[in-house]
């Protein structure tokens, strides 16, 4: 193994990375890989003279907390995170982590101006409605006049329900309300997993090979749970619709009534 007498310098030997290695493998500065060790973040390196060597499970580390970080996490979130991944299955929970944070529908955000945001809605468009956006976790803002747009999708219904004539404040809280009962169907499906696949798993004491068979389940999770609440909402806005238009043929019908009977007087 070639040894190296100060921290920096490259790698050694047998695939061991100093710290400047680390942050240019990781695409981050020295400061900041310090910094990650520095709040617990980061595990210590095992140091051999004046030395600190690095190995694949810090680099590992590193780059969980970069996709933390893009999704929107926070660095105290982060912590609590890494720290619940045990040390001697830490590729295995991270992966697992990495699983339970990912997106939960397939789509990919989009960065937009405030200009390219409020394009759409006209004189709508008010920095109000975007605040409000923002306030629902529609939309990140990463600072000088940026948005991320985390659904295209969503956003572009709510272009087509105003272009229907709908106005944009009415749409935002039609959202709210959708966030109010999605966050009760999370919390069901969340609940669910926690009680019959995390509980038994974690008190059985997790092993190498027993990260992914919880992985897996949780990817069997996800497909159920997008799957059964679209099928509800199905059955559920078929009978609503259903009863409004009875409603109101019925008022149509009753108010034609009643100019036949003013007609004959």
């Amino acid at each position: 193994m070639t040894k190296l007498t100060q921290e920096g310098g490259g790698v050694s030997g047998n695939g061991e990375m100093t710290v400047d290695e680390l942050a240019r493998r990781a695409g981050m500065t020295v400061r900041n890989v310090r910094a990650h060790q520095s709040r617990g973040l980061l595990q210590a390196p095992e140091v051999r003279g004046r030395t600190g060597y690095y190995g694949s499970d810090h680099l590992a580390r590193l780059e969980f907390i970069k996709e933390l970080q893009a999704e929107g996490f926070n660095l105290e979130a982060i912590k609590r995170i890494v720290e619940n991944a045990p040390e001697a299955s830490s590729q295995q929970a991270l992966d697992f982590t990495r699983a339970l944070t990912a997106g939960w529908v397939e789509e990919r955000p989009e960065i937009v101006s405030v200009e390219e945001l409020a394009e759409p809605w006209g004189d709508q468009g008010t920095p109000e409605m975007v605040a409000k956006a923002v306030k629902l976790g529609v939309l990140r803002d990463l600072g000088d006049g940026r948005y991320e747009v985390r659904s295209p999708r969503l956003r572009k219904a709510f272009q087509d329900l105003v272009e229907l004539g709908v106005p944009l404040e009415t749409a935002i809280e039609v959202l709210r309300t959708l966030k109010r009962h999605s966050e009760s169907v999370a919390r069901a499906y969340t609940e669910l997993f926690i009680e019959h696949v995390w509980r038994p798993f974690e008190e059985a004491g997790p092993e190498d090979g027993d990260w992914q068979d919880v992985r897996d389940a949780l990817e069997r999770l996800r497909p159920l749970a997008a799957q059964s609440l679209l099928a509800e909402f199905g059955l559920v806005m078929t009978d609503t619709v259903e009863a409004a238009v009875e409603r109101e043929l019925a008022r149509i019908a009753d108010r034609g009534g009643r100019r036949g009977r003013r007609r004959r007087r």
